[in-house]
């Protein structure tokens, strides 16, 4: 994997490269070293070598200290909020809130979610290999077999699940009609944060903000799940009687994918 670290629009792994934005450019803070120093370690776990590019020298001086001494960084606290990148400009905060974290999974895949009881890696719920599932036409990142291992998630304020389940949905990339007028929310599922570090399966990829090997316990995590209202009569009967208290539903009555994140994300603040 090719890392490029620079002013980029926004933080992105894609074909084999790992575009890694910096808001504050050409300013990198110990959250972001950190966050390096994980992923050339995570990578190395998988036998994979890290080449890592910038122009700036002063920027690239500090991250190769910081690979050569990962303790001067290890100890780097999340911040609270982490600045927005130009190609997020629509998200209504411009940054992201890390209290907690989403999962958005289309409405059948939420279907089975509810009915297992966890939310499955790749592999586990379709019973397919990891080589397999990076092959796939879907695969359009080009993610590494390894990360069909996991349950993966966004920050909880990201637009990017629901856009990722539109991409699914139509199987080709969506276009801005697709995400306003023609724009079908998924079914989020959301986290706090310090809580789903504590899990003995949480893994740290220097690129999602958490994700967790195999699967993760709805009774043991879930702080919401958010279904749109429209779709009520669908859940009502298959929800579990323990996640009784954690399921909201939720009217859609926004213009577009980012108004309904916006949505969701108040609505999350407010029963944090």
């Amino acid at each position: 994997m090719k890392v490029i670290i620079a002013k980029h629009g926004c933080t992105i792994q894609w074909d084999g490269m790992y575009y890694f934005a910096l808001p504050n450019y050409p300013n990198i803070s110990e959250w972001e070293l950190k966050n390096l120093v994980l992923f050339v370690a995570y990578e190395k776990a998988y036998a994979r070598e890290t080449v890592i590019e910038c122009e700036n020298t002063s920027i690239k001086q500090l991250v190769d200290q910081a690979l050569l001494h990962p303790e001067s960084v290890m100890s780097a606290q999340r911040p609270k909020t982490i600045p927005g990148h130009p190609d997020c400009a629509e998200c209504k905060q411009g940054y992201c809130h890390t209290d907690f974290l989403c999962h958005t999974a289309s409405i059948e895949n939420a279907k089975s979610i509810l009915a297992c009881g966890s939310i499955l890696s790749a592999v586990k719920a379709r019973n397919m290999a990891g080589a397999e599932l990076a092959i796939e036409k879907r695969n359009a990142a080009g993610d590494p077999p390894d990360y069909f291992d996991h349950v993966m998630f966004t920050w909880g304020n990201c637009q990017a699940g629901d856009r990722l389940v539109m991409e699914r949905l139509l199987d080709r990339s969506p276009t801005p009609d697709d995400l306003s007028s023609g724009f079908q929310p998924g079914v989020r599922f959301f986290f706090r944060y310090d809580t789903v570090i504590q899990n003995p399966d949480a893994i740290f990829d220097g690129y999602h903000p958490v994700k967790v090997k195999d699967g993760i316990s709805l009774d043991k995590y879930l702080f919401a799940c958010v279904i749109p209202k429209n779709l009520k009569n669908q859940f009502e009967s298959i929800i579990p009687r323990k996640l009784n208290n954690c399921v909201y539903y939720l009217k859609n009555d926004c213009s577009d994918i980012w108004s309904w994140s916006e949505k969701n994300f108040n609505f999350a603040l407010d029963i944090l």
